[in-house]
């Protein structure tokens, strides 16, 4: 791969680059852009761990989507910096800030696909139509075309929210750079890869991918353009490589994560200051510390936080840059977080979450409960709308049609074309609305009371 084709200022759905002078370079104008879509404003109500918070400091989709963004535009930068120096020929059209704009793009649409409920809405989703009533239409469609609802993931459907569902009515949707996009594609292949063609030890990467068979051709062109490798290719099977700046949006989101997840905790008293201090200290050190003795605990995490996440980069930068023409290669398929000097103390983190944080009773009790809402849904608007399908609508699916928006009902379209609107609908809903809506369509609560 090639920084000048990765680097590609292309935009999405555009035949030619019109070119528009407003002080903003074209990656500027793609985190703008993710910033004001409707999708984006939503992951204020979209639970990040803590489902439905109660206190107000915990931290939601949204304001996790704008820190990884600004840990990742750091990243870029600090990366920008090297291979502006490495690669001379880029001084022309690029500067270190390119890299960094591009990072931070992808970073800050990262989980705009998410479903409510956090990644346990994903795993409803896919439930309801490995095993629950979504199961008896598995013989209407093909195999790739159900691998993508059985398997459903929130980066494909944050593709599809970003290039085709904002602004449905403009090609490219949200009009993005290709560079941006290709980034942000953190998993670029199918749902669907055959078992024959799998490799062994690779189990991981078949788990996830970037896209949905209805945006597949999308994907095409931004790869294209960008310059991914092709590792594999068939009449069914399209496996690219990732693009370089992908590595450092995922490390910006481990690092976010694991860190302030920690700092969560801690926050609902979930872990006590001391061994808070502890897990951190190590990324600091004690002797790099100013004035750390006269503040108060609460503020002494958050200086610990901020230090931590400022060595993180420096580490997660470093690897980069040391791998960088392996990963241009297409040869690195490890997690950058996982090669740095301090990942030894991060996998102590993440394992003390998942026993102390992510198993929290408040927090398995409203995953439990996403299931019961996110099923109840997909089943009553499923049924709905392929009864209108079929011209035999009865009296509840006809008011219950009245909730879905008119841009969805498209009845039309085959099926895999209405089971997509209706993941659309659900997954793009907030916790609070989805809840809501579900108690109402169940008559568990009526309008007004």
């Amino acid at each position: 791969m090639e920084w000048k084709k990765l680097l590609s200022t292309k935009v999405l759905g555009e035949t030619a680059k019109d070119f528009y002078p407003d002080g903003r370079s074209s990656f500027q104008k793609d985190f703008d852009r993710i910033v004001f879509c409707s999708s984006f404003r939503r992951l204020q109500d979209k639970t990040q761990v803590f489902p439905l918070p109660e206190s107000d400091y915990v931290h939601t989709r949204l304001t996790h989507s704008l820190e990884v963004s600004c840990v990742g535009r750091s990243l870029g930068n600090l990366v920008g910096e090297d291979l502006i120096k490495r690669h001379p020929e880029l001084k022309e059209n690029y500067s270190k800030f390119s890299f960094g704009e591009i990072v931070a793009a992808a970073c800050l649409a990262h989980d705009i696909g998410n479903p409510p409920f956090g990644h346990s809405g994903e795993d409803a989703i896919s439930e309801y139509f490995l095993n629950g009533k979504g199961k008896e239409l598995q013989e209407q469609l093909d195999e790739r075309k159900w691998s993508d609802l059985v398997k459903f993931e929130g980066n494909a459907q944050g593709f599809r929210i970003v290039t085709k569902l904002q602004n449905p009515s403009i090609k490219g949707g949200l009009r993005l750079t290709c560079a941006s996009l290709s980034a942000f594609t953190k998993y670029p292949k199918e749902s669907f890869i055959p078992a024959d063609l799998q490799v062994k030890g690779k189990e991981k990467f078949y788990k996830k991918f970037g896209f949905f068979q209805s945006e597949k051709d999308l994907f095409l062109e931004i790869a294209e353009e960008t310059g991914l490798q092709k590792k594999y290719e068939d009449k069914n099977v399209i496996w690219c490589t990732r693009h370089p700046l992908s590595f450092l949006m995922e490390a910006a989101d481990d690092i976010c994560y694991r860190i302030m997840d920690l700092e969560d905790g801690y926050r609902l008293s979930l872990l006590s200051f001391k061994d808070t201090e502890e897990l951190m200290m190590p990324f600091v050190g004690k002797d790099s510390l100013r004035s750390y003795d006269d503040r108060e605990e609460k503020d002494k995490i958050g200086y610990l936080r901020a230090k931590s996440i400022n060595g993180l980069i420096k580490e997660i930068a470093s690897v980069f840059l040391d791998n960088e023409q392996t990963i241009l290669d297409g040869n690195f398929d490890k997690d950058l977080i996982s090669i740095i000097p301090s990942n030894n103390y991060l996998e102590t983190i993440y394992a003390l979450s998942k026993e102390e944080i992510y198993s929290y009773v408040n927090v398995v009790e409203r995953e439990a409960a996403g299931f019961e809402v996110l099923g109840g849904l997909l089943d009553a608007f499923i049924s709905a709308v392929n009864e209108q399908a079929e011209g035999k609508l009865s009296h509840r699916n006809k008011n219950l049609l009245k909730l879905f928006p008119n841009r969805f009902q498209l009845a039309e379209q085959d099926l895999y074309s209405r089971l997509l609107n209706i993941t659309d609908f659900v997954s793009s809903m907030t916790d609070s609305f989805a809840v809501s809506l579900f108690r109402k369509i169940k008559g568990i609560s009526l309008p007004g009371r």
